[in-house]
Parts: C-alpha cells; structure tokens; sequence
C-alpha cells in the first residue's frame, strides 16, 4: 500500500509499505508510517483467498447510501456486480470500549467485521464485490487490480445514475395532478419505483464486463499516463 500519503502522489516503490496480511503490520520495522486502515484489506485477504486486490473509497456520491436506508442496487449495465443491494457495514455495532470513534477500522476485530460481510463462508469466493460503510464509504473486492478498480469507478457511476433516478422519478410523480398525465395519477407513487436490473440481468452484465473490461482499462491507463499529476519514477 501507499505509506502515508495521498495515493495519486506515489511515484516510486519508495512511497509503499508492504504489509502483512496475518497482522496487517509492516513486514519492514523500519518502513515508514502506513495508513491506519490497512486492516481493511488485510482482513480481506485473509478470509477470501481468491481476492487479490482490494480498494476503499470515499465517494460522497455513495456514501448517501449508506445512511438513508435506500438500498443501492444494480441501475446500469456497467454495475450488474452490485445485484439487488449491497450490504451496510455499521461500525457501531463492532466497537471495543477501547476503541475511538472516528468510523476508522484501525484493528484486526474492526476489520474482520467488514470482511465477513462481503461473504458468510470463510476461504469461499466473496458472495458481494462491494460493501457500504456507514457514514464512510465504501469498499470493493476483486480477482485483478483491474478488475476491482472497474468495480470502484462504476460503484460511483451507479450510485450518480442512480440518485439522478429516484430524483426524477419523485419530481414526476409528486407533480400537481394538474400536470400528470391519467396512468401517472392511476399510478401509486408508493408502490413505483425506478427499474433496476433483474437477478439475471445483473448476473449476465457481470459476466460481460468480464469480457469487455480491458476497453475502458486502457483508456484509464493512457488518462494517467497522460496527466501531469501522476509521476511514475519506478
């Protein structure tokens, strides 16, 4: 991982603490101070085999819902991986009377109570790519560095298309009946809701992304290779 830093600022293997995924603690004594977070992926790693990479966000365009109680689900093609709701992770109902309350998972019991909810069985495939974190972000799994950065981005396009949604679906219905149209007043506001993707629309759309991911992944490499932001001196 990145040491203490911000992670687009890394431009050498320098800048990176390896980490021990038994105890999430520097393999190197003497690397210099790494992210207190860490046990996120340890965590995860250590549950979930099959994971090889990890990536934790703060994304204010999901972190909504993980406190409105609003599910987010599969809206487009792009995030099948999301199905029919992504689980919370309530930090609050882990903490040790020792521990700070910052929403930080800062040790291995913090950390284990998130992995656990990416999947029930332990050395088994995670059962959830994604997990939301009350009030903090979230954060994804995945089998390549590139499959879990697609996971990310289209985490955070799914939750604008998504809010942008029910946005337009409440503007329409809640409209004065003066400007509905007969079937939008015969139409229950309550019971309607946006149309997400159906269990097997959500399973095959994850499958093509399988396929069709290394598209968008070289043009996110040629965009960093690009900006003058990211110095690669490896």
């Amino acid at each position: 991982m990145s040491s203490f830093i911000a992670p687009a600022t890394v431009t050498s293997e320098r800048d990176l603490v390896e980490f021990s995924v038994a105890d999430g603690e520097p393999v190197d004594p003497r690397a210099p101070k790494g992210y207190s977070e860490r046990y996120i992926h340890s965590e995860i790693f250590k549950r979930y085999p099959a994971v090889q990479a990890v990536i934790h966000s703060h994304s204010d365009a999901v972190v909504p819902y993980s406190i409105s109680g609003v599910p987010l689900q599969a809206a487009f093609h792009m995030a099948g991986f999301l199905g029919d709701g992504v689980p919370v992770y309530d930090i609050a109902k882990f903490y040790r009377p020792q521990d700070k309350r910052d929403l930080l998972v800062r040790n291995i019991p913090l950390g284990e109570s998130l992995a656990v909810l990416f999947g029930s069985r332990l050395d088994a495939e995670p059962e959830h790519a994604a997990v939301l974190m009350r009030g903090h972000g979230f954060t994804v799994q995945g089998s390549s560095i590139m499959d879990a950065v697609m996971r990310a981005v289209y985490t955070q396009q799914n939750a604008l298309i998504q809010t942008t949604a029910l946005l337009t679906h409440s503007a329409h219905f809640r409209a004065p009946l003066g400007e509905q149209s007969q079937d939008d007043q015969d139409m229950d506001p309550e019971s309607s809701e946006p149309t997400y993707l159906t269990k097997e629309e959500a399973a095959d759309a994850t499958e093509m992304t399988l396929w069709s991911g290394g598209r968008p992944w070289r043009l996110w490499l040629r965009e960093v290779e690009s900006q003058s932001l990211y110095v690669n001196m490896a």
